[in-house]
């Protein structure tokens, strides 16, 4: 049925994603494309693409979808859309229109794609955007998300290459998910905290854009298929700096550690791990629990905050009040070094 196809689209419990080193190199000989309104292209690997407008608005344009994560087709597509609709907070936007971008098998009752549908349309209402169309095409397992846009003013725009030495890293939700997915397919994950993983993902940042702005975060990116680590490495790298994460305050969902020890670590833990440890320096005190959550990959996670020491208190306070009660210091931004990310 089609609840069983859901759940047999997850790969180890998260949405599966191409090796990120394999992709790089395969897209390495691509033209770059460039033009004097491009706010934020390709070339930084970030969040989503910005097109200034005008002096007072930019466009941010960006798109994700992937197969199931859960089994429920309502919650499936408003897990999806809270993923795709997350890179316009990590600019610090404002969601304006989202289209759908469905796949779904011929064969199976349309009252799933209905639901799932239905779900994506829920998450764009609270995003305060219009769902405005989208495409639909058949494929034996389904696959949904957004393609959404979005508005900032240029002067605004929250980027991952803006870190400043001394900037204070601050992460908004906590990581696991991956972990807790897989742990979910093979009967190990307690049932609570499979659903509080669930509730995670379907939360959007939109809050959290909107104290990022208050605050003037000027740098940050959202969490999600490369892990914890992967995204930190992006953002050194295209900073130019280095990032120093400690593993002693991570947040992570309840449940993630305990299958970690266990070992129930999906496949993208590892290609992760391939992808950024030459670039990453372990210090030997780091368990290895602690370091493959950092690599766990994560579906609509949390932000990655670089926050002046002056509002760290304030940001962190007001994250805490809000929707993000496990918002937490993993780090600091540092002067680059030999590595780019540095763990403790």
């Amino acid at each position: 049925m089609i609840y069983d196809l859901l759940a047999s689209g997850q790969e180890g419990g998260c949405s599966a994603k191409l090796p990120a080193k394999e992709l790089d190199k395969a897209l390495a000989d691509l033209p770059q494309i460039t033009g004097p309104e491009l706010m934020v292209d390709i070339s930084t690997h970030d969040d989503a693409g910005v097109y200034k407008i005008n002096e007072e608005t930019a466009l941010i344009q960006t798109t994700d979808f992937f197969p199931p994560v859960c089994s429920d087709p309502y919650e499936f597509g408003q897990i999806a859309a809270a993923n795709a609709l997350s890179d316009v907070y990590a600019m610090g936007g404002k969601v304006i229109t989202a289209m759908n971008l469905l796949e779904f098998p011929a064969d199976q009752p349309l009252e799933a794609l209905k639901e799932i549908i239905r779900g994506g349309q829920d998450k764009v209402a609270e995003s305060g955007g219009y769902l405005v169309g989208g495409h639909t095409i058949t494929d034996k397992v389904p696959k949904f998300g957004l393609a959404v846009s979005g508005l900032v003013h240029p002067d605004k725009v929250i980027t991952n290459s803006n870190a400043k030495e001394g900037d204070v890293l601050i992460l908004s939700k906590p990581i696991g998910a991956g972990i807790i997915l897989a742990g979910k397919k093979i009967g190990e994950a307690k049932p609570k905290d499979y659903q509080a993983c669930l509730d995670n993902m379907k939360l959007l940042n939109k809050k959290g854009a909107e104290i990022m702005q208050k605050y003037g975060v000027k740098c940050a990116t959202d969490v999600t298929g490369f892990g914890l680590i992967g995204h930190a490495y992006k953002l050194a790298l295209a900073s130019d700096v280095c990032l120093e994460l400690g593993t002693h305050n991570l947040p992570l969902l309840n449940g993630a550690y305990d299958l970690a020890e266990l070992g129930c670590l999906p496949g993208a833990c590892f290609r992760n791990q391939e992808f950024v440890e030459e670039f990453c320096q372990f210090s030997d005190d780091v368990v290895y629990e602690n370091k493959m959550l950092l690599h766990d990959a994560q579906t609509s996670g949390g932000l990655l905050m670089c926050v002046p020491k002056e509002s760290v208190n304030i940001v962190l306070e007001e994250l805490r009040n809000s929707d993000y009660p496990y918002s937490a210091v993993v780090g600091e931004v540092k002067a680059k070094g030999d590595f780019l990310v540095e763990v403790s």
